[in-house]
């Protein structure tokens, strides 16, 4: 009987070092165990990117990637519970502006700061936004749009894809150089914020490509400009700000992947090689050029330089135009 404990007991030791050889031996990192993919906004293109990326994910690591819509707090919420997590790369934040870059100066206090407490793996894509209305609300275009807005501020609101998001922000930037005033309606996600936004409840919004063109594509919502430095190239006729007399104007959104602090460089560097070739595919490069977005695939290191000009670029902007969580 003595013999027979020992031998399992050797046994239960020989598989724990297999697992822990699987899950950290070199590059060849692989999950034990299915993964969570934090989303920390509900229905957005945060949201369509990490269901894209799930399957193959899955495909190329041999464990179920669960995504996982956390809304909250402008996106707080979510993240906050991925710099919680334990960092075994079982956790994954799917992370954008808003709780990264522009909450750290929009709100009073943060329950992480996003510089520590997580591991950036890549900056996946980009994009300029539109500046979209409700055709009912008559705006014929940008200087139509200004002038109704200081004739009657009272009047006319938009809604944002959450507090904080470049959505929100991008409209107070543009506020503050055409010098009118709007009541901003923030949501907890896209699809609430379209579904307003067609009803004709708010006027207006910043929102990327993916949550507008299918409305606009059936005449339910109407664009007016850009907010890139260049014309989208499947709306040629649709100006951008900053060519319509607002020098310098831009704005962008995008949406990159994290992981917890602490997780061990091999697991980021696997991450980032499979993500950066999934990105790239020619399957998930079109469906994403489909949806206007730029594919960056950047490096963990790019990344985590990008996080950093991109809080003092809004940081900037929350300073001057007096953005504030409320």
């Amino acid at each position: 009987m003595k013999f027979t404990t020992m031998l399992l007991g050797a046994a239960l030791v020989a598989s724990a070092f297999g697992v822990q050889a699987q899950e950290s031996v070199g590059d060849e990192w692989r999950p034990s165990k299915p993964v969570r993919i934090i989303v920390p906004i509900v229905g957005s293109t945060n949201d369509v990117l990490a269901r894209l990326l799930a399957p193959k994910l899955q495909a190329a690591f041999g464990q179920p990637f669960v995504v996982e819509n956390k809304g909250g707090a402008g996106g707080n919420i979510g993240a906050a519970e991925v710099a919680r997590a334990v960092p075994d790369g079982l956790t994954l934040l799917v992370g954008y502006n808003g709780p990264l870059a522009i909450n750290v100066s929009l709100f009073d206090s943060m329950p992480y700061d996003p510089r520590k407490a997580f591991e950036p793996i890549t900056l996946a894509v980009k994009a300029p936004q539109y500046l979209v209305v409700n055709p009912s609300a008559g705006f014929t275009d940008v200087k139509d749009f200004i002038a109704k807005a200081k004739a009657a501020p009272d009047k006319y609101s938009y809604g944002s894809v959450s507090l904080g998001s470049a959505s929100h922000l991008t409209m107070e930037m543009f506020k503050d150089v055409a010098g009118f005033q709007m009541t901003h309606v923030p949501y907890r996600g896209a699809a609430p914020a379209m579904t307003d936004l067609l009803a004709g409840q708010v006027q207006a919004g910043f929102f990327v490509p993916g949550n507008v063109q299918g409305y606009v594509q059936t005449g339910r919502l109407k664009l007016l400009a850009s907010s890139g430095t260049k014309r989208f190239p499947s709306t040629p006729d649709v100006p951008t700000l900053a060519e319509l007399g607002f020098k310098g104007f831009e704005a962008t959104s995008w949406i990159g992947f994290l992981a917890p602090a602490g997780t061990p460089q091999n697991i980021i560097k696997r991450y980032n090689e499979e993500m950066v070739r999934i990105l790239k595919s020619p399957e998930i490069s079109a469906r994403l050029s489909e949806m206007e977005f730029e594919v960056v695939a950047s490096s963990p290191q790019e990344f985590s330089q990008w996080i950093d000009t991109e809080i003092t670029r809004w940081g900037a902007v929350i300073k001057k135009t007096g953005a504030k969580s409320n």
